[in-house]
């Protein structure tokens, strides 16, 4: 799995014009699914996300984490961070899961999250969606579960 994750001051999602998700303070992270991928990976990374250090102290200083912060999170699938751009000009998403089983690594991500605490909002599996975000930082990173 590989996720892009965005500090952001608010993050919102629309399909068809229509709010799906919205967050206010907190992280968008915009997840990738491959098709090796495991249960097992979306727990790492569900971990490693909420438990990133990422968000500034009393100091400036980046020492706490989502879960600490009491953050949300809007969560969106992302197939095209699976493209592989290194031949020719088309990028090859042959590695992409397919959409059944990204979909249920997708879901259970977002489960993982709820679980701990965390309010998290998510765009709609497979439309076209038009995400906003006012990023703060801005702070962005890509973590990945292999």
């Amino acid at each position: 799995m590989r996720a892009v994750i965005q500090r952001v001051k608010e993050s919102s999602v629309k399909v068809d014009s229509k709010i799906t998700g919205k967050i206010g303070k907190g992280l968008l992270v915009l997840l990738g699914v491959a098709e090796s991928d495991r249960p097992g990976d979306a727990d790492y990374l569900a971990e490693k996300i909420i438990n990133l250090r990422i968000f500034e102290d009393e100091n400036g200083k980046m020492n706490r984490s989502l879960i600490e912060t009491g953050g949300e999170m809007l969560v969106v699938s992302q197939f095209t961070l699976l493209g592989d751009c290194k031949k020719g000009r088309r990028p090859s998403f042959i590695n992409a899961a397919n959409p059944e089983k990204a979909n249920e690594l997708y879901e259970y991500f977002v489960k993982k999250v709820r679980d701990k605490g965390i309010f998290v909002e998510t765009g709609q599996f497979r439309a076209m969606m038009d995400v906003s975000l006012i990023n703060d930082g801005p702070v962005t990173l890509i973590v990945e579960s292999r």
